[in-house]
């Protein structure tokens, strides 16, 4: 192996269009293990290819980057940054965006390195060209280079050479680019600061954060828009909610809510605000949540009957995450006719009206309905029944006609609900009693495509598999799901071929 590279090698630097010669390193690489490679790789020199990275001919490009990458993941991260520093700097500032990649993935691996890492923090020209890919127009390109420099801040040498040299300058820089790029440092800051307390004191000192903040409540209503996004990343951390409860960032987006109403432009910012304050819910407690920013909650219901569906929509999320917990269940449960008219208002949206709409409705109703085993005390089995009646006077036959329309979709959405009403003993009654819904069930020809066949196989498991199946649904219905279930989801019965020879 290593000399047929070598003699291709050869040949390529000795033609003027070695297009072939190429391409035939490339299968010659590609038909060894990376494993293989490393050996007949290391120690040799790929000045020719890195070279023809300059080429004015697109094919040639094309296929240096295809023999690079294989060749430098072949070979240690250490030996890259011992060998190939100066080659992927210049990586980094070249015109072609799948030439930049190609470094910044190579980098990337040297900094989730620990050996490797030790000397790329020494390489000051070269992690400063990868801050200012951040800024380039391909978004593919700075993704990369966010990621790399992610990684290098796992380490508290990564995070002081960052934060505490001149690199944090060029951040600061690079942020002056434009609304886009500031935001893209913005995106690197908050990842660096969910990876530890540690990581989110050298972010917070910077002052970065609070300039983040700050653009929460800025003129221009996009940037506001996605500055909340930003902050509800940010306090995926337990840390990262604490330091925004400290800057009583809480209280100001509470109050945004409440002056929405007022502000002409609020419905491009509005979601985001409601979003912030439901993933809150899910990560703290749904009742604490509620219960010290009510405005968050009047705002959800406000959402689900408003005629705007971008409100609807991302009412129902916010409904089926918090409802998605036993606590969020018991605070839905409380606002009494409030939380009635916004059930039947789901029902609505999951019977008629655009597809999306409708699927998010779905899933947002079979959130409401999931219990866990262990959660099914008898106050909590009477509120899913109860709310589960409130969706129709015939609930169980328009769950049943959604999922019999013809959008694998809406179909899989519909079985959602079923499987979670299977586990509890009201839905099972109701099942059982419901003429041909357990046919239905148990008819493998509803739902062609996967998705449709592993929905429908998740509901027969979750029957066959509570405790109370059997003595509900009887004991031929309970061996038909057993064996249902022992047969999987993508089971055929065979048919036998019966010969017509000399028919008429």
């Amino acid at each position: 192996m290593a000399s047929s590279i070598e003699r291709l090698l050869g040949e390529i630097s000795g033609v003027e269009d070695p297009i072939e010669e190429l391409q035939s390193l490339k299968t010659a690489l590609l038909s060894v293990p990376l494993s293989a490679l490393r050996d007949s790789l290391t120690g040799r020199r790929f000045d020719v290819i890195f070279s023809l990275l300059n080429s004015n001919q697109r094919e040639h490009v094309d296929l240096c980057v295809d023999i690079l990458s294989r060749i430098l993941m072949a070979l240690s991260p250490v030996h890259l940054a011992q060998n190939y520093r100066v080659e992927l700097q210049g990586g980094l500032t070249h015109p072609d965006e799948s030439v930049k990649i190609l470094a910044l993935t190579q980098i990337c691996r040297m900094v989730e390195d620990p050996d490797a890492v030790t000397q790329i923090l020494n390489y000051h020209d070269l992690l400063r060209s990868v801050i200012r890919c951040i800024g380039e127009e391909k978004i593919s390109v700075a993704k990369q280079a966010i990621q790399s420099l992610s990684k290098l801040s796992h380490s508290k040498p990564g995070l002081d050479k960052l934060f505490q040299s001149d690199l944090l300058k060029v951040m600061k820089d690079v942020m002056a680019t434009s609304d886009i790029v500031r935001y893209r440092i913005y995106e690197l800051l908050v990842e660096i600061s969910n990876i530890s307390p540690i990581s989110f004191g050298y972010c917070a000192n910077s002052s970065l954060i609070s300039q983040l903040l700050d653009e929460l409540t800025g003129d221009d209503v996009l940037i506001r828009a996605t500055a909340i996004e930003m902050v509800t990343t940010l306090a995926h951390s337990q840390h990262g909610r604490q330091y925004l409860a400290q800057q009583g960032i809480m209280d100001k987006i509470s109050n945004m809510i409440r002056g929405a109403d007022t502000d002409p432009f609020a419905s491009l910012y509005l979601p985001g605000l409601v979003k912030f304050f439901g993933n809150l819910a899910i990560m703290d407690s749904p009742q604490q949540v509620c219960e010290t920013y009510p405005a968050f909650q009047n705002k959800v219901f406000e959402m689900a009957l408003d005629p705007d569906p971008v409100m609807n929509g991302v009412s129902l999320d916010t409904l089926g995450l918090i409802g998605s917990t036993v606590e969020g269940k018991q605070v839905l449960q409380k606002t009494g006719e409030k939380f009635k008219a916004v059930l039947v208002r789901m029902s609505q949206f999951a019977n008629s009206g655009a597809t999306e709409l409708r699927v998010r409705s779905l899933d947002a109703i079979s959130q409401l309905l999931t219990l866990q085993p262990e959660q099914q005390t008898e106050d909590l089995l009477s509120l899913t029944e109860s709310w589960f009646h409130l969706l129709s006077n015939h609930p169980m036959d328009m769950i049943r006609n959604i999922s019999t329309q013809p959008f694998p979709e809406l179909h899989c959405g519909a079985l959602r609900i079923f499987t979670a009403i299977a586990t509890q003993p009201w839905g099972q009654k109701l099942m059982i009693s419901t003429p041909t819904f357990m046919e239905f069930i148990l008819d493998r020809s509803t739902g062609r495509t996967k998705e449709a066949k592993d929905a429908k196989f998740e509901l027969v498991g979750a029957l066959a598999c509570s405790p109370t199946a059997a003595e509900i649904l009887g004991s031929q219905c309970y061996i038909c799901l057993k064996t249902y279930l022992r047969e999987g989801p993508y089971y055929v019965s065979a048919v036998a071929a019966v010969s017509t020879e000399g028919a008429d």
